[in-house]
């Protein structure tokens, strides 16, 4: 931007200083004289020009930037969740391994009862037997 160059200013400040212009002419002041009070003035008031500045390649990149930080926590996100599942399956996996070894346990139990039962009585019987002859 060329020195001198109004473009950076906005509308208002534009007719701020041909308000201010006008009344030094007014009052007896050269017309460069006048020009220079004036955007003098308006540069005071405001300090300086006040359009943004177009967008650079810069904050192009600060937007990527962005979103590939947002992609990445919601891939964290997914991830953790899918941990979290598979930690749950896991916990009700051995839930039911332990289930089902005290059912097998509890068979094998009633099993070896249900023999030591079954071994008394032949005894028994066997013993009435060699009793009565």
């Amino acid at each position: 931007m060329p020195r001198g160059d109004k473009s950076s200013y906005t509308d208002k400040q534009k007719r701020q200083a041909a308000h201010i212009e006008k009344s030094e002419k007014a009052e007896g002041r050269s017309e460069e004289a006048a020009e220079r009070i004036a955007w003098a003035t308006v540069n005071k008031q405001d300090g300086g020009g006040k359009k943004a500045p177009a967008k650079k390649a810069a904050t192009k990149k600060a937007a990527k930037k962005s979103t590939a930080k947002k992609t990445a926590k919601k891939a964290t996100k997914k991830a953790a969740k899918k941990t979290t599942k598979k930690a749950a399956t896991k916990k009700v996996a051995k839930k039911a391994t332990k289930k089902a070894a005290k059912k097998t346990t509890k068979k094998a139990a009633t099993k070896k009862t249900a023999t030591k039962k079954a071994a008394k009585k032949t005894a028994k019987k066997a013993t009435k037997k060699t009793a009565a002859r």
